[in-house]
């Protein structure tokens, strides 16, 4: 039995997702998240699912530990080595100041204060070439007083070290022989890339969360053993790739954003399938809301993204899918400010105690109260009715903590919630495409999570988005994506030349250097040497633009050394980003980027079998658009749908971990594969 197995842990639900390679069955389960400890969630998903846990081949996991740990400042206690003479770099920063209006703006809060920074006397140039020696003596002396005080990691960069890593080598080895107990980071084990301030800034927080989610994988491996599990662990990555536990473990950066990223590499495969090139793949889950672009089927990649956000967080230099998030979700507390305007998020409910209607405990009104209030969310069919929801309790919270407050009904004030959260989540929508050039309308609309099928639809008749397509098992969705990823690993060196002076030689030598270390790592991921494939890239740009490019080369270009075909490669680039190209201005390489994957057992699910019959299990009454006047309207059970099937809305399709809401005038279609693509009415959904 070939069994691929993947666990989500997401801020409200811990998802499971099982494949049957030999059989082709789909199997889920999905159980509340337990952030006092990890495991006990993980346990009784695993244990709910009914799996045999020694039949499972390979187990792919994603989590919110590392972002977690930084965004809520529990990590390691951690100590920053550095240059001499640069020991402000980390404090300072970038002079720079995002939001100029803001009269309340702070810079981020370091995660290692000034005076556990320490200089270390060595100087290279940026060139690579030693200025100053390594001063052995001193550095021994520093590691040997860390490792004799409170500090529990350290991080280490050396100015220039991106051009020449032997003395931070150095470093690390005294640090491995006078402090062994200290997790270390060194800067070019993480990237070799210039920029002072993002690498220190990348570094540390490798160092900082790096104690914690060793530890928490360490448990993990313990607790899959304890089961009987003997297959292959991998820790899926924020680039949308997997990796094995010790490079996860000696990276754990790389997996800041490990749980939302399979959604999105799930979204671009189920659809490059259906014929669809161009989505906007939509994420609601308990906590949060989701979007992502997806062009050509290939997600979008951005070299670097800032942890707490872009105007006072902190930079992290390193691939990631490029993710808009927002605090909407079904879990999101609805409330009133203090001049009296209702709010929606970003706190949220959670999975303890979770929405009122949860029956655990909450007290605070939350989307999901509103929806199940409207009647969009059928109370008795939540988890296939494995959770059953308390309808009253949800309508008691909105009538005492908003609807009175504010001199509105109860289903005005629901309705309210939910228009509110969309449009904060259409706005997330609009960023990643009308902010960024295209025209949401050129585009269909991926919906997963367990309420964004709820919500799609709303958010893109919004936007004129004319298709919605709900994939299989959207509620399990980012797991299933991870058990499509394949392992990645991402290099970069600095390579700064202009482009016609460029020694193609040196470049050919530099990206064998690369692919020589990333054919050692993949081997040891257990990947054969013909399932390895190499990506080349060249970061470019205009002479005196400040961020370059990353435009795509090949082997054969670097041996041709072609710098006039790169140029128009380039400027194509340029011109379908931004609208234009300068053919006349001189062009500059920065970086030299390489993408290395080991491809992972193709997964190829079955389609689904034609009409079974009773799929309209109910009728009940439910608001759309008027709250004074409900629509009984249809409910469908997805696992009776067969394929062809055809639903014209209003209605409402429930399954397993999640609901989808058609509005009047919305024609869905049962694809052979086993998704919905919906034809969105010209009807209004506010």
């Amino acid at each position: 039995m070939s069994l691929f197995v993947a666990l989500d842990i997401g801020g409200t639900f811990t998802d499971l997702v099982a494949f049957d390679l030999a059989g082709g069955a789909i199997r889920h389960a999905k159980s509340s998240t337990t952030p006092y400890d990890l495991s006990v969630g993980i346990r009784r998903t695993l244990e709910k699912s009914g799996l045999t846990i020694p039949a499972i081949d390979t187990f792919v996991h994603g989590s919110t530990v590392a972002i977690n740990t930084a965004i809520e400042r529990t990590g390691a206690k951690t100590a920053l080595l550095v240059t001499e003479g640069m020991r402000d770099v980390y404090q300072i920063g970038r002079g720079n100041r995002p939001e100029s209006y803001n009269l309340f703006f702070k810079r981020p809060t370091p995660y290692v204060l000034r005076r556990d920074t320490h200089e270390i006397i060595e100087r290279l140039n940026a060139a690579g070439e030693v200025i100053t020696a390594l001063d052995a003596d001193a550095t021994a002396a520093t590691a040997r007083a860390l490792g004799g005080g409170d500090i529990a990691a350290v991080a280490v960069c050396l100015i220039h070290s991106w051009a020449n890593p032997a003395h931070e080598a150095e470093v690390g080895a005294a640090l491995a022989r006078e402090a062994s107990g200290l997790f270390c980071s060194l800067s070019h084990e993480i990237l070799r890339e210039y920029r002072e301030y993002e690498r220190m800034s990348t570094t540390v927080l490798n160092a900082y969360v790096g104690p914690r989610v060793s530890r928490y994988l360490q448990d993990l491996e313990t607790l899959l053993v304890e089961m009987g599990f003997d297959g292959q662990l991998l820790i899926m990555q924020s680039n949308g790739g997997s990796m094995s536990p010790a490079i996860a473990r000696r990276i754990p950066v790389a997996t800041m954003e490990s749980g939302p990223v399979g959604g999105i590499i799930a979204a671009a495969e189920a659809t490059r399938a259906l014929g669809y090139r161009n989505v906007i793949a939509f994420d609601m889950g308990g906590t949060t809301a989701k979007v992502s672009l997806v062009q050509d089927n290939e997600p979008a990649i951005a070299q670097g993204y800032f942890v707490g956000g872009a105007a006072s967080g902190h930079p992290v230099m390193y691939p990631v899918v490029d993710i808009v998030e927002v605090g909407a979700g079904g879990g999101s507390i609805a409330w009133i400010d203090e001049v009296g305007a209702l709010k929606v998020g970003p706190r949220s409910a959670g999975g303890h105690p979770g929405p009122v209607c949860y029956g655990q405990g909450g007290t605070e009104p939350t989307v999901t109260d509103a929806n199940v209030v409207l009647g969009r969310l059928v109370a008795d069919h939540f988890l296939g009715g494995e959770m059953p929801l308390d309808a009253a309790a949800a309508r008691a919270a909105i009538e005492e903590k908003i609807a009175k407050p504010l001199g509105l009904g109860v289903m005005e004030a629901a309705l309210g919630i939910v228009r509110i959260a969309a449009a904060e989540m259409s706005l997330a929508v609009r960023s990643v495409s009308v902010g960024r050039g295209y025209d949401p309308r050129d585009f269909a609309m991926v919906a997963f999570g367990g309420a964004g099928p709820l919500h799609a639809g709303q958010i893109a008749r919004e936007l004129g988005i004319p298709t919605l397509i709900i994939p299989r098992v959207p509620g399990h969705f980012s797991a299933l994506g991870m058990l499509l990823a394949n392992l990645r690993h991402d290099y970069v060196r600095t390579y700064y030349k202009a482009l016609d002076a460029c020694d193609f030689t040196e470049i050919d030598t530099a990206f064998a250097a690369m692919i020589d270390e990333a054919k050692g790592v993949l081997a040891a991921e257990g990947v054969s040497a013909d399932r390895m494939a190499f990506q080349r890239f060249l970061d470019m740009r205009y002479v005196g633009q400040e961020f370059p490019i990353q435009t795509p080369v090949t082997a054969e270009d670097i041996a041709r050394g072609d710098a006039e075909a790169l140029r128009a490669a380039f400027d194509r680039i340029h011109d379908r980003r931004y609208g234009h190209q300068a053919v006349n201005e001189p062009v500059e390489v920065v970086n030299l980027r390489l993408t290395a994957t080991g491809a992972r057992e193709k997964l190829s699910f079955p389609g689904i079998t034609a009409t079974v019959g009773g799929a309209l299990i109910d009728r009940r009454p439910v608001v759309f658009n008027d709250p004074s006047k409900p629509v009984v309207s249809p409910i469908y059970d997805r696992d009776r749908l067969g394929a062809g099937e055809t639903i014209v809305g209003p209605a409402a399709v429930v399954e397993y971990a999640s609901t989808t809401v058609l509005f009047e005038g919305d024609r869905l279609k049962v694809a052979p594969s086993g998704e919905l693509i919906i034809e969105l009415g010209r009807g209004d959904a506010a």
